[in-house]
């Protein structure tokens, strides 16, 4: 019974998870799982990231993608989640450009190169509760590329940061993936500010260190730079 008792334990952790295999572009989803968007080291685990200094906040990768996904400046995007994204907490993507001589298929993502392109923000339910954008839904909230992105090649990254238990140091979890795109449009823009993963988080953040029960929904700071929209 003890066995059995912890299979069923496990298995309910893992569905508490999740991951974001597939990016939507404009409606249209990328033809598999991981087939622009790069595998993540929980692909199977489903177990997000708690250390915010850790290498692994950049994109979590275990392999990169076979394919780069043509993505138009002005794009509406989100990700198809494997479980419903049901913890607390916001939803934040970022843009980084791939440097000269390199591609997207190739690029880690290092330097002070991620700019922010969307945040979400709670509301407040009947019950007095903080409620996110998507929260128990099965795709992540949308963000529109700025349409004034510089065309080229660049990684795509999105994050939800599950705050239920962020009371505790380290106790935030990040579920995030990146994607390999090229972007086309005229651009004209000049993204920033610029940041480097890791490097823009500290675990003490008042968007990652945060009791959820003792703020209003307006006091919550999202972690990292402000949005850039073009």
């Amino acid at each position: 019974m003890k066995f059995l008792s912890s299979m069923l334990l496990a298995a309910a952790v893992a569905e508490a998870h999740y991951t974001f295999p597939r990016l939507v572009v404009n409606g249209q989803a990328e033809e598999k799982d991981w087939s622009v968007t790069r595998m993540t080291k929980n692909s199977q685990s489903k177990q997000g990231v708690e250390n915010a200094a850790s290498a692994d906040i950049r994109c979590y990768t275990s392999q990169t993608a076979a394919g780069v996904a043509t993505v138009p400046a002005g794009a509406v995007v989100h990700y198809i989640s494997t479980q419903q994204i049901n913890h607390p907490g916001p939803t934040q993507y970022y843009l980084a450009k791939v440097p000269a001589g390199s591609s997207a298929a190739k690029f880690d993502g290092s330097g002070a190169v991620w700019f922010k392109i969307h945040t979400s923000m709670p509301a407040v339910d009947k019950n007095k509760q903080l409620t996110w954008p998507n929260q128990n839904a099965y795709t992540t909230v949308n963000a529109t590329v700025p349409a004034s992105t510089p065309p080229g090649d660049y990684l795509l990254r999105v994050e939800n940061i599950a705050l239920h238990l962020a009371m505790q140091a380290n106790k935030a979890q990040f579920y995030l993936s990146c994607s390999q795109i090229t972007v086309t449009g005229p651009g004209g823009g000049t993204p920033g500010p610029l940041v480097a993963l890791p490097g823009a988080y500290k675990s003490s953040d008042p968007g990652i260190l945060v009791n959820l029960n003792a703020i209003k929904p307006d006091a919550y700071q999202p972690p990292g730079p402000p949005v850039w929209s073009g």
